[in-house]
């Protein structure tokens, strides 16, 4: 019999002991069970793809919606936004709910992690910064994405900040590192990317992604804090360096990205990361003179398989806004 010492009460524990031919003790972190949850089989990780399509569909609809109120002087409040992501990720047969609360946090409330809107005080959006933190269960996975926006014209500041978060996450995204390898020892690869700016973010860069469960899922992480549990070829994690400058804005580029394998040398296994989110990144906002040229090729790799990948289920006034924010850098 496995028993989790850390999860089995002692009056549970006494009743079985005389009983049990043989106890084990499970005292990897997350557990079997948790463990065997985080890594995904190829049908799994598949599911995930699929889920990607569907939901960067509804967030291209949602961000040109949003676009076109900013252009039309349509006055929108943030809870308005959280509505409408939910009806349009609605419209799929597939959308079974939310995978968590939305964030949309206009201006200074971006600068709170974590940030719950309210309908009772309902903030309305002017010109500022503009965080989007949502997702959706669909029966074919779960998506977890961030973007951040800015109406109107952001300040050479926000740029500066925003370049730093992009390149923090172009730098996770193109990771290669050895088997075995913990996700404290890639976070620094996000993370210092912001140091250089002179910021910092206190929360993880990356989480475990359930499949059609829990939007936060471990046992594996990627952040500072130390954590045994090594990546392993199957695990879907976020990728989400931030900028937060309190009472002024938030800045949050978030896309999952799964474990697969990279190649084999003399000196063992390497593996690598496989960006599953497919949602335009707005490119209005970074300051492109700071991004190197692999960071311009990776950019346009990325937006290229976004267009290639969406543009098949959207109609031609979508697929027109989708290539103008996906060939900017053409």
């Amino acid at each position: 019999m496995l028993i989790n010492p850390d999860r089995t009460a002692y009056s549970v524990y006494s009743i079985i002991e005389p009983i049990a031919l043989s106890i084990k003790f499970d005292t990897q972190r997350g557990g079997i069970i948790g463990k065997q949850k985080a890594v995904k089989n190829e049908v799994e990780l598949e599911g995930f793809r699929k889920a990607c399509e569907i939901d960067g569909v509804a967030w291209v609809r949602f961000l040109k919606k949003i676009e076109e109120n900013v252009e039309n002087g349509v006055i929108m409040a943030e809870h308005e936004l959280a509505d409408e992501i939910q009806k349009i990720r609605a419209e799929s047969e597939f959308y079974k709910g939310e995978s968590f609360s939305p964030i949309v946090a206009f201006g200074a409330s971006g600068a709170a992690p974590h940030y719950s809107l309210s309908k009772e005080n309902p903030i309305i959006l002017r010109e500022g910064s503009l965080l989007l933190d949502t997702g959706g269960q669909y029966l074919y996975g779960t998506t977890d994405t961030t973007r951040t926006l800015f109406l109107g014209e952001p300040t050479e500041e926000f740029k500066a900040d925003y370049t730093a978060v992009l390149k923090g996450m172009i730098a996770l995204s193109c990771a290669v590192f050895k088997k075995g390898t913990r996700g404290a020892s890639l976070d620094f690869l996000a993370r210092g990317e912001v140091y250089k700016a002179g910021r910092s973010y206190l929360h993880g860069t990356g989480h475990g992604i359930g499949h059609f469960l829990c939007v936060h899922e471990g046992p594996q992480s990627i952040r500072m804090e130390e954590n045994p549990v090594v990546l392993e070829v199957g695990m879907v994690q976020s990728n989400e360096p931030a900028i937060y400058v309190p009472g002024e804005y938030g800045i949050r580029i978030e896309n999952m990205i799964a474990c697969v394998e990279s190649f084999k040398s003399d000196q063992g296994e390497f593996l690598e990361f496989e960006t599953l989110t497919l949602v335009p990144i707005d490119l209005r906002l970074a300051d492109l003179s700071k991004l190197c040229k692999s960071e311009i090729q990776w950019l346009k790799a990325y937006h290229s398989r976004v267009y290639d990948r969406l543009s098949v289920y959207l109609d031609d006034s979508e697929k027109r806004w989708l290539l103008s924010k996906t060939s900017s850098l053409d």
